[in-house]
């Protein structure tokens, strides 16, 4: 069976489908065979990324690894089971369309709480959470007191991750690998990211997740989109020598796949 990854936050702009492309492709350029869904339907990040990207590579006449793409496929409310719902259909739907043929399974879920990234987060083999670095972000996984420094209760994300935890002990699936990535961050602030570093790391040993490093923030990152490119593909496109930020977040991928620990899977780039 495919290993599923699901990249999960329910607020927004904490970089998901930066995460989950770049992870996606460098799955692909390893050999994997790797399919993606997008569970964002009204805004399609992911979708729109990999769109891009064969976009770009027809006008450039380029073939770079890619992973496939899914959408939910339309269902007539008629065709569901009894007792079972249409969007928890539509996903077994595409994640079965999907399986025979991949390795790994990614599922990008929506910035918000929505019925279809509930279940997915019950699939998940591993779940990557991207969180910035910033107590507005935390307080969706945990709430602290005043000073920042004292846990003081669960938020809501952590208790939809404990539900679908739950939800697969009952079904006798493996646990979840949940990872929180520390993403976006920079080089300032450097009282508040001791703080942040302190009290991740107490909810981590409280709530059971590991962390793993993720991405500064970049310039590179938002020009890349439009093109449909990630940072391993700066050399295939011509780019000869890469400057210092580049190589920086060449490294930070490759920390961020690594930590992953996924099977099967020996960072080679």
């Amino acid at each position: 069976m495919a290993h599923i990854i699901v990249v999960g936050n329910e607020k927004g702009g904490a970089g998901k489908s930066t995460v989950s492309m770049h992870i996606a492709t460098a799955l692909a350029r390893m050999g994997h065979k790797v399919g993606c869904i997008d569970l964002d339907l009204r805004q399609k990040t992911m979708g729109r990324y990999i769109h891009n990207r064969h976009t770009y590579m027809a006008k450039e006449g380029l073939q770079l690894p890619t992973p496939g793409y899914s959408e939910l496929p339309e269902v007539e409310q008629a065709a569901v089971p009894d007792g079972e719902n249409i969007y928890d259909h539509r996903l077994s739907m595409a994640v079965a369309g999907l399986e025979p043929d991949s390795d790994f399974i990614l599922i990008d879920c929506p910035g918000s709480h929505t019925r279809l990234s509930q279940v997915a987060h019950s699939l998940a083999d591993t779940l990557v959470t991207p969180l910035n670095d910033s107590f507005v972000d935390f307080d969706l996984l945990a709430h602290v007191d005043t000073d920042g420094e004292q846990i003081t209760g669960p938020s809501v994300y952590s208790e939809m991750v404990w539900n679908a935890r739950q939800l697969r002990a009952k079904a006798g699936l493996s646990p979840i690998d949940w990872i929180v990535v520390r993403n976006r961050t920079g080089a300032q602030q450097m009282v508040n990211k001791e703080k942040m570093q302190r009290v991740i790391q107490k909810l981590a040993d409280r709530i059971g997740f590991r962390t793993a490093p993720g991405f500064n923030e970049r310039v590179i990152f938002r020009e890349l989109f439009p093109r449909g490119l990630t940072l391993l593909d700066l050399r295939d496109i011509g780019v000869k020598g890469l400057n210092i930020s580049n190589v920086a977040a060449r490294n930070e991928l490759r920390a961020l796949v690594g930590a992953l620990n996924l099977p099967g899977v020996t960072v080679d780039f």
